[in-house]
């Protein structure tokens, strides 16, 4: 008969167990695949132990993953034959039980049989019960839709007689079903039982076993591990921790470094016995090849080295010679045995190149000092003697340099000249026979000098005593030269821009004699000078051209003047020029003004501001305007340079100059002053004491804006001192104003009795210690007053009839004087004055005659501003040349405005006769 296990019904539960077509799902394999590339993915044990640890975890995995396989497949075996023996008990008991067969023989052998293969199925476990008539169709069936269906296979065996065992794989596992007939009383086969049992539903013996098995395992690997473990620690003390892999690598390393190192290694033992050297030591000690074992004492060094070896003890760069080597050996003691290393070195060559290294690097050094010592002024003589101080003793025994004689004025060097003048001197000693500071020198074309002066290289002298062209320059100052030692010379010009600007000389004694390589130095030394030295010239000529300017636009020699005392200082600041200024002007009617301004900055740009604003001032102080006026008129010119010099694209603008303007009449006493940004006056009165006057201030020259600027009025006393100053003198760097304001004031408190002379030294000695950083100027005056039998004045009538009464009476006070040889010219100056100023004037009109030192003034006011022209009148007009004559009578003439009127003065210089003068004037008039 055929496998009676294709009649499985097709319920749920029953196709489970038929066998799958597909492939085979992830069974137990899964597991041993993914341990098996967990495994592959540890890393290489590197110790012996590990190594042997890992053997041993192979070798228990195998056995566990043996015992495991075969007690499965035994499980497997004997489930299966359980499962069969399962499912024919099954079918044999529901095939012989009571009433099966005459079931089977019913009318309606389903409705008989189903229920109880339904409950047997139940009770037993088992997957199917399936009753078949003896043709094939079945009776009973989980699934009651396969009832009735046919099932075509044989089953000859069991309708024999003989139960049917039948083993397949199904969709739940491998599966057994047994087959065995029903037979009626007459043993006719009536029928047939099918029941069916999967192999799972059996108990599984092996997940009892399993557990032992790995606990047994795994107490195996873990004896494993310890014993690992123990002979791992052991391994490890004994290499230092090193595995296997690192003492082969560092055992090649070793070997290689150790032959193929430049240095010499032997290694010995606490006894001096040899028991490793290298190739290297071998060639530097020419060592026998069986030097390893024996003693070093036994191989032929020299008895220090091989003391030294012996004992052990360490040694840093001991020097020692073997053969014609020089060795630099070092001595460690390593190990607990007390042994030692020793490492040697050749330094034969390595001393040589010492020796340039530290040439080459005293030249580095010493081109650094030079570039940090030399230049750090801008005087040129300065900067040669840096020269020679940074040269000697580290370069050259004596050094010495000389410069063009225009270059030294801060002029341009014109070709090459062989006259120089020796600027500066340096030696290790006082006595060298070379010419000192300040000897002209002429070379003659032959010398060394004159040649590097001429092309431009420096030129090297190794043997002065065979350098004929040197020694004829001077073969007597030659000779003592070379007897005092001075063996060589360099020689280098000092060029800048490509022009000769001097020359310097090394000179050696007591160092080895110059050598080419010391050529580049030198001329590096030369090329660093000659910049700065083009610097000072530079900044000589452009200083002296601003301190000429300056000079220059300052006042010389002030006037004496009967109103006032004056003494002056004028102090430069550190930086140069500037732009501060004073002035004393002489004005009509005796009077004088006084004038200190500064320009904020120095230079040439200041300086040249300086000179315009004085300018400005002697032309509008020739106007006679008012200290107001005048500073009004400044604070324009300012306004207009500035927009000048911004129209032409110039930067530098004249903002922050500062002014002081007084008029001190000494008829009066009174002094009128006005300031824009200027520190206001000091005044010293006769009996000593120190008052700062209050002027208001007005804005700096050219930010005024329009504002007005206002006086202020002082009567002074004969011999007050009005001290006028610019900032410069109470301000500095770390000290305010009032601190500096107080300073003036003590200075002054010690000066009573003093001439303004003496007073400005007084006061620069107290308030400047040190050269201020910024200009000062300073001006002390000592006022005078006009003895009143020196002045007369009449009130003139506005009548012409008047003017012979006052000439008369101008007369007798001339006379009175001791001036009658100037009452004719006097009379007709003072008739034509007053005759217009009744015609053309106001009351109330007054006549002033002033006899001062060598001048005679005369001044008529009324009370009009208009001003009179002076004009040339032709022959057919009737007048018009009272003025003209006024000219020509006096030296000066002028008008000046008052708050009541103008004043019309006239001066006449009491030393020239007028008389003739006047009748050749007229004469010529005729």
């Amino acid at each position: 008969m055929g496998k009676i296990g294709h009649y499985v019904p097709a319920g749920r539960r029953a196709d489970r167990l038929l066998p799958t077509a597909g492939p085979p799902e992830a069974g137990p394999k899964a597991p041993h695949q993914s341990a098996g590339r967990r495994l592959l993915s540890l890393r290489k044990p590197r110790s012996v132990a590990g190594q042997v640890f890992l053997l041993q975890l192979v070798v228990v995995l195998l056995l566990i993953a043996t015992a495991v396989v075969a007690l499965v497949i035994q499980d497997r075996n004997r489930a299966i034959q359980e499962a069969g023996d399962r499912s024919l008990v099954a079918a044999e008991s529901f095939a012989n039980a009571p009433g099966t067969a005459e079931a089977m023989e019913s009318d309606d052998p389903t409705a008989a049989l189903q229920p109880d293969a339904e409950t047997v199925r139940k009770n037993t476990g088992v997957d199917y019960v399936v009753a078949l008539s003896p043709y094939g169709f079945r009776w009973t069936h989980p699934d009651p839709d396969q009832i009735g269906k046919h099932v075509s296979i044989t089953y000859g065996q069991a309708l024999e007689g003989e139960p049917h065992q039948n083993t397949f794989d199904s969709s739940l596992g491998k599966a057994v079903d047994s087959t065995v007939a029903v037979f009626d009383e007459d043993g006719t086969a009536v029928g047939l039982v099918t029941v069916g049992v999967t192999v799972d539903k059996v108990t599984s013996v092996v997940q009892d076993h399993l557990p032992v098995m790995f606990a047994a395992g795994g107490i195996a690997l873990l004896l494993a591990a310890g014993g690992s473990a123990l002979v791992s620690g052991r391994l490890r003390r004994q290499t230092h921790g090193l595995g296997p892999v690192e003492m082969t690598r560092m055992y090649e390393h070793h070997d290689a470094v150790l032959h193929a190192v430049r240095e010499g290694v032997i290694i010995l033992d606490g006894g001096g016995k040899l028991l490793l050297v290298n190739d290297e030591a071998r060639r530097l000690l020419a060592l026998p090849p069986d030097a390893e074992g024996r003693p070093v004492t036994e191989l032929g060094l020299s008895p220090a080295l091989a003391g030294l070896l012996r004992s052990g003890r360490a040694a840093t760069d001991k020097v020692f010679l073997a053969g014609d080597i020089l060795l630099a050996v070092n001595v460690r003691p390593v190990g607990l045995q007390a042994g030692s290393v020793a490492t040697l070195r050749d330094t034969t060559e390595l001393r040589a190149l010492a020796g340039r290294a530290d040439v080459a690097g005293g030249r580095l050094q010493l081109l650094y000092e030079a570039s940090t010592r030399i230049g750090t002024t801008l005087d040129m003589k300065r900067t040669a003697e840096e020269l020679t101080e940074v040269a000697v003793p580290r370069f050259a025994d004596f050094a010495t340099v000389e410069l063009v004689e225009p270059v030294l004025q801060g002029g341009e060097p014109t070709g090459v000249s062989m006259e120089m003048r020796r600027v500066a001197t340096a030696g290790i000693r006082g006595d060298a026979p070379l010419h000192p500071a300040g000897t002209l020198i002429r070379y003659v074309p032959g010398n060394p000098v004159a040649i590097g002066m001429t092309s431009g290289r420096p030129v090297l002298v190794t043997h002065l005593a065979t350098a004929d062209g040197w020694r004829a320059q001077d073969p007597e100052r030659a000779q003592k030269v070379i007897e005092s030692g001075i063996h060589s010379m360099i020689s280098v010009p000092l060029r800048a821009r490509g022009q000769l600007l001097g020359v310097v000389e090394f000179w050696r004694s007591e160092q080895d004699p110059f050598e080419p390589d010391d050529l580049s130095p030198a001329e590096e030394l030369a090329a660093r000078a000659a910049v700065c030295i083009d610097n000072a010239r530079r900044y000589t000529r452009e200083h002296t051209t601003a301190v000429t300017l300056q000079r220059s636009l300052l006042p010389g020699a002030l006037p004496e003047l009967s109103a006032l005392e004056v003494g002056h200082r004028y102090l430069p600041a550190q930086a140069g020029v500037g732009g501060d200024w004073y002035d004393v002007i002489p004005l009509p009617g005796a009077r004088v003004a006084l004038v200190v301004g500064d320009v904020v900055g120095h230079g040439l740009h200041a300086a040249a501001t300086m000179g315009r604003l004085r300018t400005a001032v002697h032309n509008f102080a020739a106007l006679d305007l008012p200290p107001d006026e005048l500073l009004a008129h400044l604070d324009d010119l300012i306004t207009r340079i500035d927009q000048d010099a911004a129209a032409e694209g110039d930067t530098e603008a004249v903002t922050g100059a500062t002014c002081l303007y007084a008029v001190y009449d000494p008829v009066s006493g009174q002094c009128v002053l006005a300031r824009a940004g200027h520190p206001g006056p000091a005044l010293v009165s006769p009996d000593g004491s120190v008052t700062f006057p209050d002027i208001p201030v007005a804005p700096p020259l050219g930010v005024g804006g329009g504002l007005p600027v206002e006086t202020a009025a002082l009567r002074l006393a004969a011999d007050s001192r009005l001290v006028l100053y610019t900032d410069g003198l109470v301000e500095a760097r770390g000290r305010d104003i009032d601190t500096g304001l107080g300073m003036l004031r003590e200075a002054l408190a010690h000066t009573d009795g003093a001439t303004p002379d003496d007073t400005c030294r007084m006061v620069l000695d107290a308030m400047l210690r040190t050269r201020s950083s910024d200009d000062v100027a300073l001006l002390v005056a000592r006022t005078r007053l006009l003895d009143p039998e020196q002045v007369e004045e009449w009130e003139v009538p506005d009548d012409p009839a008047a003017v012979s009464r006052i000439r008369a009476e101008a007369t007798r006070r001339l006379e009175s004087w001791g001036l009658g040889g100037t009452a004719f010219t006097t009379e007709l100056i003072l008739s034509e004055l007053v005759t217009n100023a009744i015609r053309y004037g106001a009351s109330p009109i007054s006549l002033r005659l002033l006899r001062d030192r060598d001048s005679l003034i005369c001044e008529v006011a009324d009370g009009t501003s208009t001003s009179p022209h002076l004009r040339r009148a032709a022959f057919t007009d009737e007048g018009g040349r009272g003025l003209f004559l006024v000219a020509q009578l006096s030296c000066r003439w002028g008008t000046r405005y008052t708050d009541r009127g103008k004043i019309i003065w006239a001066e006449q210089a009491l030393d020239a006769g007028a008389a003739g003068d006047l009748s050749g004037l007229l004469m010529a008039d005729l």
